[in-house]
């Protein structure tokens, strides 16, 4: 029996069920705010809310949601795959409020700081849009996909790790700046070596993240900047990554070598240029920064260097972005039917010849037009890269 065929059982039985769901939630939350001492029913809580809240939704929610039509993309077939066709969208509601649960009982239970943090504020957004996924219009499947694409891609870059980091050092009182060791600290050490300026990575006393520590030029006293998580550039990178992966799965169906060697000279440049934004900090106050100015310039680096820089390199690669890419049946089908010329309507547009009553024709949905024999040979629209049918009426080429 699937889970779904369990929904069904649930929802035919909807108000013992909500009540169930309700006494769930409340003992789940009774049991986080007056935990039993040295007990396994403290650890009861965090389920029982998460369970609970879920259960509730996935109860009252209607049993219609589906999943609608979207142009034919990588990102749409793997939604649908995902999905089973599209017959798990309906729990969608039930992992958003999953989610919203989860991150509310993680900050209560297990987080060093309850308060909202960047991480908090990213799965918050992938809840809300699992939430609304079913409200959008099928006009606008397209940009749906691409924000649920985009928001799924962003809690893996930024907060999956990082939970994972914390489970494996099994201390969640800790913040755990592996990103800052591994792959910041290290390679900016390196540069800066590179450049001529002596500088050594240590661990500091009271902080997880790592320090770096030089000398500069018009100063006799070492200066150690302490490369946290939240200003090592990370999110930056992260947001880039997602939006690129995004764009990547929902422009084009079926990608090309051409395709992911773009997608991962753009990670590898997002990288470089992460690291290229903590040497230039270094070099500010190294060169420029005297017992007068006490770090200022370095700060003013600091808080606007960065984003400067990110933003101009953002500009820079997407803009080769779209002048090489190559345009596939993906991105001509978000034109809209009413973009096609009058001249392009009166002409097959597979042989480019004439439309006339004397010869069989046949429109597309994307409302191109077509000869039947062309139409037979190429075996797909190339308009929209829709499979041809030309044996059942209506004639037109099938999604």
């Amino acid at each position: 029996m699937g889970i779904m065929s369990w929904v069904a059982v649930a929802q035919r039985y909807r108000r013992a069920m909500i009540l169930v769901s309700l006494l769930t939630t409340s003992a789940g939350v009774a049991l986080v705010l007056n935990q039993p001492e040295r007990t396994f029913l403290a650890w009861l809580g965090i389920p029982f809310i998460v369970g609970g809240a879920a259960m509730l939704v996935g109860i009252v929610w209607p049993t219609t949601a589906g999943l609608s039509e979207a142009p034919p993309s990588l990102a749409s077939h793997l939604i649908r795959r995902a999905t089973m066709n599209g017959r798990l969208v309906r729990l969608f509601p039930m992992i958003g409020v999953m989610i919203l649960a989860g991150d509310v009982v993680y900050n209560i239970k297990l987080s060093a700081s309850p308060a909202i943090q960047t991480e908090d504020i990213f799965a918050i957004l992938a809840a809300c849009v699992f939430i609304a996924y079913g409200f959008v219009p099928s006009r606008f499947s397209k940009e749906r996909d691409f924000v649920l694409t985009f928001v799924v891609a962003l809690n893996a870059i930024l907060v999956v790790p990082l939970l994972l980091a914390r489970a494996w050092e099994v201390n969640f009182e800790r913040s755990v700046d592996f990103y800052s060791w591994i792959a910041l600290a290290p390679q900016t050490s390196a540069v800066l070596g590179l450049l001529g300026v002596a500088n050594t990575i240590h661990s500091v006393t009271g902080a997880t993240a790592p320090g770096l520590t030089f000398t500069p030029q018009h100063m006799r006293v070492q200066v150690t900047i302490v490369i946290t998580t939240a200003c090592s550039g990370i999110y930056s990178f992260g947001i880039f990554a997602a939006a690129f992966v995004a764009f990547v799965l929902t422009e084009f169906k079926r990608p090309g070598l051409r395709v992911w060697l773009l997608l991962g000279l753009g990670m590898v440049t997002a990288y470089v240029a992460n690291v290229l934004r903590m040497v230039i900090i270094v070099l500010v106050g190294y060169y420029t920064d005297t017992a007068a100015t006490d770090l200022q310039n370095m700060l003013i680096a600091h808080s606007y260097a960065g984003w400067l820089i990110f933003l101009g390199w953002i500009a820079l690669f997407w803009a080769m972005l779209f002048r090489f890419l190559p345009i596939t049946s993906a991105t001509l089908e978000a034109s809209p039917p009413a973009a096609l010329s009058e001249q392009s309507r009166s002409r097959c547009d597979i042989c480019a010849g004439p439309l006339t009553p004397t010869v069989a024709a046949i429109r597309c949905i994307c409302s191109s037009m077509h000869h039947e024999t062309c139409l037979s040979r190429a075996q797909q629209c190339p308009i929209c890269g829709r499979a041809a049918t030309l044996d059942r009426p209506p004639r037109q080429i099938d999604t």
